[in-house]
């Protein structure tokens, strides 16, 4: 259990460090660090083995080091240097005025910011209090506000034991387990109020009151305000409302979703904080509403229905999910046990209450959907890609039924990822040389990557390469490790030390092992990706790396069949599996592939957003037509693929057998007869050409349109502040070579 005396803060951390380095604690706690340019060599040349035991948590590597090891860096003029630039680089981006915001939206103020509710936030792997793309979505979502000078404040939970942890049995099947976090060497504040006790808010859970106080993490610019249970004046059992993130039964999921979003509100106002607007990031978060309503209530002694207008102005949602069963519903009789209380507290009944959650109303049975509660309090409504505007339009069009279904009030915005987090340093130092020192603040304008042409192919193999090397160096150990610890045979371990080649054409597939997203695709046919991967000539190897959920058992099996392959004699150095998966393993294989294999079950994959990181990096996409892949794959002037490959072009069926059978077929072709023929032609110096032109292609078609800064850019002009959409900059929808 958290035990807040023994916390460390960056004042103590800083009385411990000799007086050249106390600047270290600054950039320790505020992960900017994360995405600078020296984000690699600041803290693990502390220590480099400790920096890999320490899970790259900046805190702990500065508490754990010896004061001996700190003189010696006293006293390296080399590091001090790199301290010093790093800290007056952080002085100026913290106080810079002149922002994106300022120019464009100078309404939006620090005064009234935007608030950002997730059930989850991927910021970095030190702060695992995240499960996926949802999570990555977010982090990245904070990192661009904070480039772009966006006035925001955001709103989470921290989970004592975050998201499960996964290894694999000697059979291949996923074992889950939970590792505490350790809040007090991790890079958060503990929020105090002026008697210097925890600041805390109280709500009523299962007619218990349950305290919950409130932890600061600093993403650049934004505050990020983590809610946490786990004190010792709670019930041992709301203790561990914010223990794990998505465990637990339909109760502690709507405790945690009364945590989030009444608990936001209340701790908002807590802080003084009084937002212009309430972003709700899924509908987890979707109870903040009432919150907000209740607040408004109290304020102006009005009714419910008197102030919905009001608080519907303030209140914007975006929906991630392409299906029913993904939208968290809970019955009648659970929101009776915990709403009984607050329902009069708005001055509804019960009927009216729950007629707020239902899709269709009079219904007494009809489920009361987050979702449904979220588009009825909410302004707007948005998807996450183009198709998913369209998918979700039909999906909630029951709500409208006075609607045709291209008239249903949700749009889309669709997904980017935070290029300087996702783009290896070494690409990035490249694009500095080619494209300019500031590239990274153009990202959004296509003539930027236009000059992605005058990069010698020569030199962006070599970079490609080296990255490739590093990622399969790093699996090698990941996959030892794993042996290892499942006590596998002697020989079958030191196979890892020839597992992969970096001169063989290399395929990565990570992503959560949901049954849709269909990670047996490539193996539906055995003997024909034995062929495939096993050929003598021109082999081809591919990673895995994901997790299935707990309860998700055909998820699990997937993992298992992979991991038998992985075996199989024919292909046992040209297939992998990494444990784990993180957003450090992520960041190896978008950084290290030469393509990116996404196939899921169209249209189930709403957006997707690792194969955007892979463009960055030079990576090419091959997949389905889903989600972002529909408006980033390009098509030549022969018919082809400019940018990448489509897996089974446009044709779909609801008969899923057939709808893999089609699939697999695209895939093994496009495998035997376009990627591999183009990647293995290479010149007498390894160097494949027409390869590096398509590597060049991605970067240019996706870089300007798939980043978070144009999808921020989106977010304030069509959602935050709609009233200034003539006068932003534009953003283009499409790019044109």
């Amino acid at each position: 259990m958290n035990n807040s005396s023994a916390i460390i803060t960056n004042q103590v951390l800083k009385e411990k460090l000799p007086s050249p380095l106390k600047r270290l604690a600054d950039l320790a706690y505020n992960y900017w660090w994360s995405w600078s340019g020296d984000r690699i060599s600041l803290f693990q040349t502390i220590d480099p083995q400790e920096w890999e035991r320490c899970g790259h948590n900046p805190v702990a590597i500065l508490d754990v080091a010896t004061y001996e090891r700190l003189t010696q860096l006293a006293e390296d003029p080399h590091y001090l240097k790199q301290i010093s630039e790093l800290a007056q680089e952080f002085d100026t981006y913290i106080a810079q005025q002149d922002t994106w915001v300022s120019r464009v939206a100078p309404q939006v103020s620090a005064t009234n910011p935007v608030a950002y509710f997730c059930a989850e936030f991927g910021i970095h792997e030190s702060l695992p209090v995240y499960s996926g793309g949802l999570g990555i979505l977010a982090g990245d979502h904070l990192k661009s506000s904070s480039d772009l000078g966006v006035p925001m404040v955001a709103i989470g939970l921290l989970y004592r034991q975050g998201y499960f942890r996964q290894r694999l049995s000697s059979n291949g099947w996923q074992e889950d387990y939970y590792v505490d976090n350790l809040f007090q060497r991790m890079p958060l504040e503990l929020i105090r109020s002026s008697d210097g006790e925890p600041l805390t808010i109280e709500l009523e859970i299962r007619q218990r009151i349950v305290k919950v106080q409130i932890w600061r993490v600093q993403v650049g610019r934004v505050s990020l305000y983590l809610l946490d249970s786990d004190r010792g004046d709670n019930d041992p059992i709301d203790r561990w409302l914010t223990g794990h993130l998505y465990g637990g039964n339909q109760e502690t999921r709507i405790a945690q979703e009364v945590v989030l979003g009444i608990g936001g509100v209340k701790a908002l106002s807590a802080l003084g904080i009084q937002p212009s607007v309430y972003h709700l990031n899924e509908g987890h978060a979707a109870f903040s509403t009432l919150e907000v309503a209740r607040e408004e209530m109290e304020r102006t002694g009005k009714s419910f229905y008197d102030v919905e207008s009001a608080v519907r102005k303030r209140c914007v949602f975006t929906t991630h999910t392409p299906v029913p069963a993904g939208h968290d519903v809970f019955s009648p009789d659970l929101i009776d046990s915990f709403f009984a209380h607050y329902w009069t507290s708005l001055r509804l009944s019960r009927e009216q209450f729950l007629a707020l959650g239902a899709r269709r109303l009079g219904d007494p049975w009809e489920p009361f959907g987050m979702t449904v509660l979220a588009l009825r309090m909410c302004r707007t409504a948005n998807g996450v890609s183009e198709l998913h505007g369209q998918v979700s339009r039909k999906m909630w069009m029951v709500m409208y039924p006075d609607r045709s279904e291209d008239k249903v009030p949700i749009g889309y915005i669709t997904n980017g990822v935070h290029a300087p987090t996702w783009t290896a340093p070494l690409i990035s130092e490249l694009y500095t040389q080619y494209l300019g020192a500031d590239w990274k603040t153009r990202a959004i304008d296509p003539k930027t990557w236009e000059k992605v042409d005058e990069i010698p192919a020569r030199e962006l193999w070599w970079r490609h390469q080296i990255l490739k090397e590093r990622l399969i160096a790093y699996t090698r150990y990941k996959v030892k490790k794993a042996r290892e610890n499942r006590g596998e045979d002697y020989h079958f371990i030191q196979a890892t030390d020839t597992l992969l080649d970096p001169k063989v054409l290399t395929i990565g597939f990570a992503r959560r092992f949901s049954p849709y997203k269909r990670g047996y695709l490539l193996m539906r046919d055995v003997e024909r990706a034995l062929r495939i991967f096993g050929d003598a000539e021109r082999p081809v190897q591919i990673i895995f790396a994901g997790k299935s959920h707990p309860a998700d058992e055909e998820g699990k099996r997937i993992i298992q069949r992979l991991m038998e392959w992985c075996r199989h004699p024919n292909v046992l150095h040209r297939v992998a599996f990494i444990e784990d998966y993180d957003i450090y393993v992520g960041q190896k294989l978008v950084q290290g592939v030469d393509v990116w294999l996404n196939n899921p079950r169209r249209p189930l994959e709403a957006s997707g957003t690792s194969g955007q990181k892979v463009c960055f990096n030079g990576g090419i996409n091959c997949s389905v037509l889903d989600g972002w892949w529909c408006e980033g794959y390009k098509v030549g002037a022969d018919g082809s693929g400019l940018n990448g490959w489509a897996i089974g072009e446009d044709a779909h069926t609801s008969d899923q057998d057939l709808q893999d059978r089609i699939d697999s077929e695209s895939l093994y072709k496009l495998l035997e007869e376009e990627i591999v023929p183009l990647y293995y032609d290479q010149d007498s110096e390894g160097i494949p050409h027409g390869w590096i032109q398509k590597m060049k292609a991605s970067i240019k078609t996706n870089a300007p349109l798939f980043n978070t800064d144009r999808m921020i850019a989106d977010y304030v002009s069509q959602v935050y502040v709609p009233e200034i959409a003539t006068t932003v900059e534009p953003i283009l929808a499409k790019v044109l070579l």
